[in-house]
């Protein structure tokens, strides 16, 4: 397993929301953090249907176009009576021509659920794959999953993306209800992240 020496690193994303969140899981350590939108990268297609295939396009392209280490995270939400929908696809579902809209992909999702016929409680999970390349071309990859129920209508304004529909098993606030910093402790990112920080990050940070 490689440690994470250098005091650089390129966080692969366009996303708000995301690289407020990793930002914090970073923040105890000693690295200087920039992100693809901070440097003008452009978005490089997704074209894997796997989460970490994706991941690594994201991770080795910043990492090549920078030469710094890169960080990047794929994740999505997988639904049982949708046969694991819509998973590495999630983004793409709350597209639309001005943008992400996730309250109307959230209304997607759920009409899809009850066009199944399914009954409660409506099992989900949410994924999250990290990859941290270098320039060399090397990698480490780790995952988080956490198990739970969707629920309508959707609960809480926190979080981003499919949270405010998504109750962790053992909990009664969705992720949306949920202090944001609170929830990145027990959440599929935050699991993932966990792993990342033990196994690259130098004790000394």
């Amino acid at each position: 397993m490689r440690k994470l020496l250098e005091d650089t690193l390129i966080i692969a994303t366009h996303n708000d929301g995301k690289l407020q969140e990793i930002s914090k899981f970073l923040e105890n350590h000693t690295i200087l953090v920039h992100s693809s939108a901070s440097l003008n990268l452009k978005e490089p297609e997704e074209t894997e249907n796997t989460f970490v295939g994706n991941a690594r396009i994201k991770a080795h392209y910043a990492s090549s176009e920078t030469n710094f280490p890169a960080l990047a995270d794929d994740s999505g939400i997988e639904v049982e009576c949708l046969n694991g929908a819509p998973g590495v696809y999630t983004a793409d579902w709350a597209e639309t021509t001005t943008g992400r809209d996730f309250d109307m992909a959230m209304e997607k999702l759920w009409a899809e659920v009850q066009k199944t016929g399914a009954q409660k409680p409506f099992n989900a999970q949410f994924c999250s794959t990290l990859v941290l390349a270098w320039p060399d071309g090397h990698d480490e990859v780790f995952e988080g999953k956490i198990k739970g129920q969707l629920v309508w209508p959707i609960c809480g304004t926190n979080g981003h993306g499919f949270d405010p529909m998504f109750l962790p098993d053992g909990f009664d606030l969705t992720f949306g209800e949920m202090n944001r910093w609170e929830k990145n402790k027990l959440s599929h990112r935050g699991l993932a992240f966990t792993k990342l920080i033990k196994n690259c990050f130098s004790k000394k940070d």
